[in-house]
């Protein structure tokens, strides 16, 4: 019997080196070596402080920035430990009150705009951490943040454009503005 298990145990000893130990640290090696910023959590700092993450969505509510994509994470909003959706189906009526309440939120605070309300700004994501929003989100949002901060409108579509990152390699995903980064470059002096 021992000379059976034997075996049985080298192998288990074996792979939970590879697997444990040298995998690991392998992968932790190359990704800081390739990848460095992405492996550090691409950490957005201003003024020598860390103020968030270019993966990760945060809440702005002030009417001088752009606002992010509702988060699904609850309690707390963009909580990265509990990254989901909100599992409510197109026909569940929690769904649409959320939606309402947004659109009177963003209706609220900016009633001259008549413009039709982009999807992004009133549904969460999947994973319910998005820090990016469509341009035409931050478009939406350009006239109420340049009254909140005595900018031409132009000046805020200037920074809104430059903010704007194209299509992954030219062909994945859709053109999206980070919206972190936009407030952050709207703080500049």
């Amino acid at each position: 019997m021992v000379s059976e298990l034997r075996p049985a145990l080298l192998v288990f000893v074996l792979l939970t080196i590879v697997t444990g130990v040298v995998y690991p640290a392998v992968s932790t090696v190359i990704g800081k070596l390739a990848f460095s910023r992405q492996v550090d959590g691409s950490v957005i700092e201003a003024g020598g402080h860390a103020v968030g993450s270019r993966l990760i969505g945060q809440p702005f509510s002030s009417e001088k920035y752009f606002w992010s994509r509702p988060s699904a994470t609850g309690p707390m909003p963009y909580n990265g430990a509990v990254s989901s959706g909100s599992n409510l189906g197109p026909i569940n009526p929690a769904l649409e009150q959320a939606v309402q309440d947004r659109i009177a939120a963003l209706h609220a605070v900016d009633p001259s705009n008549a413009r039709a309300i982009p999807v992004d700004l009133v549904t969460a994501s999947a994973s319910g951490l998005d820090p990016q929003i469509s341009p035409a989100a931050a478009e939406y949002q350009v006239a109420r943040v340049a009254r909140a901060r005595g900018l031409t409108e132009a000046q805020v579509r200037a920074h809104v454009q430059a903010a704007t990152e194209g299509r992954t390699f030219g062909v994945l995903g859709e053109p999206r503005v980070n919206v972190l980064e936009l407030n952050l470059a709207l703080d500049r002096p």
